[in-house]
């Protein structure tokens, strides 16, 4: 390895993917994942199984990315590791880790946030070369989270709205529940409703002030939808499945864009791009681009390796940080509530 190499470990903890990503000048080189099929029988991530797991899989996932891209823990030139937002007991595994490796290589240690890496994922090199450019607005949306963005720079970034309540993800997961699909139900609902009529059951879109949004009502609206049919026909979810599935994934996606519109027109900015788990939505991915040729934006969706949790994401947040040298101490600790601005 050439010695003016600078030669990043991501490493991502922030909720049930325990991921860990080598980056050599900007490129990502590996990025592997291990998930954790414990949570499907309980419908929902537990935390404390969560932490456990990623204790168990952090050494071997590390390994792992070392290996594939043939370089040596000793070759590192610094540790970026995601330091919050996420559930404590497992951001407290991938900053413990962190932490320690970087002491016994002596080497800098790059904290990074969760949903700041989402938005910088974009900066990963690919084969299209196309980047958006200062400044651009990012609908980021995930399981916890649901922000639209204005990014000045690449950690300067103002949160223009973002949900009072359930976020877009955790809107689809707790629908599928609902439906009795199991876990995780937000990628099953995009697979039945490709099949629907989108248009089949009017749902209600929350209309708030500004641009934050609102889900919880909409889940509601769906569960008090749903208990009323069954009680005329206990077989309206088999036969109707798709149509729920395809009526309720556009009443999301709808109100995504009901709220990007004004931002993006308000703020004067054609530079549009989507990040998070929920941008693997085929519906938001086509909508985007639909409305972007409308709009005349240029739209910018990661590949679909980045979208979920991954340690590639925060590696490249990290190289950015690596080249300002902005480094932290051991005395370093997670935050589970950590803002993006």
């Amino acid at each position: 390895m050439n010695n003016n190499s600078t030669i990043i470990l991501g490493i991502e903890s922030s909720c049930d993917d325990t991921s860990a990503s080598v980056l050599i000048n900007g490129k990502i080189i590996s990025n592997i994942v291990a998930n954790q099929a414990v949570h499907e029988s309980f419908g929902g991530v537990v935390p404390e199984l969560a932490s456990r797991a990623h204790q168990q899989n952090i050494v071997p996932v590390v390994a792992a990315a070392l290996k594939e891209a043939n370089v040596s823990k000793e070759e590192l030139s610094a540790i970026a590791f995601t330091r919050g937002p996420g559930l404590l007991g497992s951001l407290i595994v991938g900053t413990s880790f962190s932490k320690s490796l970087a002491l016994a290589l002596d080497i800098p240690l790059i904290e990074v946030n969760h949903m700041q890496g989402h938005i910088l994922a974009h900066f990963i090199q690919n084969d299209s070369n196309r980047y958006p450019q200062f400044p651009f607005i990012c609908l980021t949306v995930s399981g916890g989270h649901t922000q639209i963005v204005l990014v000045k720079d690449y950690f300067e970034m103002e949160i223009l709205g973002e949900t009072i309540d359930d976020a877009a993800g955790e809107a689809f997961d707790k629908a599928a529940k609902i439906m009795g699909l199991p876990y995780p139900g937000g990628p099953l609902i995009d697979q039945f409703a490709k099949n629907g009529n989108p248009k089949a059951y009017p749902f209600p879109i929350a209309n708030l002030e500004g641009y934050n949004f609102s889900f919880s009502g909409l889940k509601t609206s769906l569960l008090y939808f749903l208990k009323k049919e069954l009680v005329k026909d206990p077989e309206f979810i088999t036969k109707n499945k798709a149509d729920i599935c395809a009526s309720y994934q556009h009443t999301i996606i709808k109100t995504l864009f009901k709220n990007l519109l004004k931002a993006t027109r308000a703020n004067n900015i054609t530079n549009i791009a989507i990040a998070g788990g929920v941008s693997a939505n085929s519906l938001l991915r086509s909508e985007l681009e639909r409305i972007g040729k409308q709009e005349h934006w240029e739209t910018f969706i990661p590949n679909f390796e980045y979208c979920t949790d991954n340690a590639g994401m925060i590696a490249i947040a990290g190289y950015y940080k690596y080249l300002k040298k902005e480094f932290v101490g051991q005395d370093i600790t997670p935050n589970a509530r950590l803002k993006i601005n």
